[in-house]
C-alpha cells in the first residue's frame, strides 16, 4: 500500500498510505470509561465518542524559532507532540496514555540509528510528555519484489490497548505485546530483549534503557507463516474474549499487471492468544489465490444471535464472517497445529457489472491509473476491501475501494444483514449506494444517519436504514480518513491540511474548516472531552480552553 505514498513523494517531495493482555478477557475490549482504547473505539469500530464535550474550532498556532508550535499562538490546545514525516496509524488513549505510530524520523535518541523503520510513541495523555518510545528497525530481508518495508511507512497499525497491555502491528510484519508502563517499572518478559531489538542485528545490549518500551511478547508473521505483505503490514489489532485477530497484509509482489502471490498458501486472518503470544488458528479461505493486489483491512467483530462473528475485508472484495475461537487453552502445546478459523458467511462487494463485461471478466489493471489517465469517476472494475467492517445493529457496512495510487473510479457502500450462513450474496444485501467512488475509509453511524467519506475527497450523509442519500460535502481534497462523530459534531482530515467539522444530522452544515501544517491521513479520536488529530508531522490535543477565541 506504500504506493500510495510515492504519489505524495512525487507531487510533494514528501511522501503519500495510509488504516494485549496478562489475563483472559471476560468480554471483548470496549470504550472503557471515556478512553478510545483502539482503532475505531470499539470492536464494532463504529468511530462514534457518545461522552464528552468537544470544540467547533481551535487555532494550531504558529512555529517559534526551533520549529516548535508556540502555545501562546494556540487557542483550545491542550498540547502539540512533534511526531516523524508519516503517520497513518490513529492514536488510541488509554490509562492515561496516548499511543501512536509513526516512521523513524522522530527518532531523536542517541542510543539507536535511523534505519526508515517505524516506531511507536507512548504520551502522557495530560501534559503530552513522551513517557517511552519502541523502536522497530526496517526488515530488510525481502521476498521476490514484493516492496515490503521500503517506503519509509512507519508503523500503520492503531494499538489495541487492555489491562495495561498494548497489542500493535509493527512495519516488519510482527505482532508485539507490550507493557504499558515501558522498562522504567522493570523488565517483565518472557521476552528480555529489547535493546537488542531496537538496535538491530549484531548490537550489544544496552545499560541505559529509561524511556524504552518493554516488549512482553513477539509473534513473527513475515517467518512463522511465511507473510509476503505488499508495500505495508498495517493491522490494527482486535481483541475479543482474550484472543488477538490480526489480518496479516499478505499481497503480491511488485510486477504490475501480473497476479503474482508470493506465498499463496500463507494465511490472511490469524487468531492469536492474547495472553501468550501463540497461534490459535489461521482461515483458510484461500485468499492468497484470489486477491487482486494487497490486503490492507483490519478485522472487527459483533454479537449476531448471543455470538461473536469476526469480520474481515478480503483483498477479493469479499466480506468473510468467521467464528469467533472461544475456547482458548490454559496451556497451548508446544507444537500444536493452529485450529481453522471457520467461515459463517461471505458476500461478495463487487456487484456483477463490475466483474464481466459483455461476456469477458474484466481486467483488474483496466482501469488502473497505472495503465489508463482517462477513465472516467463512473468506470466499472473490480475493487478491493481496503476499509474497516463496521458492525452496528445486527448488520455489516463497508465501502469497496483501492489503494489510491490506482486512481478513482466507481465503487459501492453496502449494508449486510450478518444473521445468513453460506454465500449470501444474493440475499443479505440490506441495500446498496452506488453514488460513491473508491474508498479506503470505514462508515460512522450516529442517530440512524451513515456518514462515508470517498477518495474523491466527498462527504457523503445517508440513510442507514434505507441507504437513500441525504446530503453530500466536496471537500476538494483526496481523503483516507474516517469521519469521526462527536458531541453532535462530525470531524474529518484531508491530505489538503484541513480539517473539516460539520454538524451531524440530516440538514448539512459546515462548522469550521480548520488548516493544519501537514496532511491528515488519520482519524481524529475523542476521548476525555479531549480530541486527538494526528498529522504526518504532529499530534494536537485539542479540548476547550477558551470559547471566547475560539469556539
Amino acid at each position: 500500500m506504500a504506493k500510495i505514498l510515492k504519489i505524495r513523494l512525487f507531487e510533494t517531495a514528501v511522501h503519500a498510505l495510509l488504516a494485549a493482555l496478562v489475563v483472559v478477557l471476560a468480554g471483548p475490549v470496549e470504550t472503557s470509561a471515556q478512553d478510545w482504547s483502539q482503532w475505531g473505539g470499539s470492536t464494532g469500530r463504529n468511530m462514534v465518542c457518545t461522552k464528552g464535550e468537544f470544540p467547533v474550532n481551535f487555532i494550531p498556532g504558529r512555529l517559534d524559532g526551533q520549529g516548535r508550535i508556540d502555545p501562546a499562538t494556540t487557542r483550545n490546545v491542550a498540547w502539540v507532540a512533534k511526531l516523524g514525516t508519516h503517520t497513518y496509524g490513529n492514536p488510541v488513549v488509554a490509562e492515561g496514555r496516548v499511543l501512536v505510530g509513526v516512521n523513524d524520523a522522530a527518532l531523536r535518541d542517541s542510543r539507536f540509528k535511523r534505519t526508515k523503520g517505524g516506531m511507536l510513541l507512548c504520551f502522557d495523555e495530560k501534559s503530552g510528555k513522551r513517557l517511552w518510545h519502541l523502536v522497530v528497525p526496517r526488515l530488510t530481508e525481502k521476498i521476490d519484489d514484493n516492496e515490503f518495508d521500503d517506503m519509509d511507512l512507519g508503523i500503520c497499525s492503531s494499538p489495541t490497548v487492555a489491562d495495561g497491555r498494548v497489542y500493535v502491528v509493527t512495519n516488519r510484519c510482527e505482532v508485539l505485546c507490550l507493557d504499558i508502563k515501558g522498562l522504567d517499572d522493570g523488565n517483565e518478559g518472557p521476552f528480555l530483549d529489547e535493546s537488542r531489538y531496537m538496535q538491530g542485528p549484531g548490537a550489544g545490549k544496552l545499560t541505559q534503557v529509561a524511556g524504552l518500551a518493554d516488549i512482553i511478547w513477539r509473534y513473527d508473521m513475515f517467518h512463522k507463516l511465511g507473510i509476503a505483505p505488499h508495500d505495508a503490514s498495517n493491522c490494527s489489532p482486535l481483541l475479543v474474549d482474550g484472543v488477538l485477530y490480526v489480518a496479516t497484509s499478505n499481497g503480491c509482489d511488485r510486477r504490475w499487471g501480473v497476479d503474482v502471490a508470493p506465498r499463496p498458501n500463507a494465511p490472511s486472518l490469524v487468531a492469536i492468544d492474547a495472553k501468550t503470544g501463540k497461534l490459535l488458528a489461521v482461515d483458510d479461505v484461500g485468499l492468497g489465490r484470489k486477491f487482486f493486489h494487497g490486503q490492507w483491512s483490519s478485522p472487527s467483530a459483533g454479537k449476531v444471535a448471543g455470538k461473536w462473528q469476526i469480520y474481515y475485508g478480503g483483498g477479493d472484495g469479499v466480506l468473510y464472517a468467521f467464528e469467533h475461537v472461544e475456547k482458548v487453552p490454559a496451556k497451548p502445546a508446544r507444537n500444536a497445529k493452529p485450529a481453522t478459523l471457520k467461515k459463517i458467511w461471505s458476500f461478495d462487494c463487487n456487484p456483477p457489472d463490475f466483474k464481466v463485461r459483455e461476456g469477458k471478466k474484466i481486467d483488474y489493471w483496466e482501469g488502473d491509473l497505472s495503465r489508463n489517465n482517462d477513465k472516467p469517476r463512473t468506470y466499472k472494475g473490480p475493487n478491493e476491501i481496503i476499509a474497516t467492517p463496521v458492525f452496528f445493529k445486527g448488520r455489516v457496512y463497508i465501502a469497496t475501494g483501492r489503494d489510491p495510487v490506482h486512481g478513482l473510479a466507481a465503487a459501492v457502500l453496502y449494508c449486510i444483514d450478518a444473521s445468513g450462513k453460506g454465500d449470501v450474496t444474493a440475499t443479505a444485501g440490506v441495500w446498496s449506494y452506488k453514488k460513491i467512488v473508491r474508498s479506503i475509509s470505514s462508515v460512522t453511524i450516529a442517530d440512524g444517519l451513515l456518514y462515508a467519506a470517498d477518495l474523491a475527497g466527498v462527504l457523503h450523509c445517508v440513510d442507514a436504514a434505507n441507504g437513500r442519500g441525504i446530503w453530500t460535502h466536496k471537500t476538494k481534497s483526496e481523503i483516507w480518513a474516517t469521519p469521526m462523530v462527536a458531541d453532535g459534531k462530525i470531524y474529518l482530515g484531508g491530505l489538503d491540511r484541513n480539517l473539516w467539522v460539520f454538524q451531524a444530522g440530516r440538514k448539512k452544515k459546515q462548522l469550521a474548516k480548520i488548516r493544519l501544517r501537514a496532511p491528515i491521513c488519520t482519524t481524529p479520536v475523542g476521548a476525555n472531552s479531549t480530541l486527538y488529530i494526528a498529522t504526518d508531522k504532529r499530534l494536537y490535543a485539542v479540548k476547550t480552553i477558551d470559547n471566547k477565541k475560539a469556539q
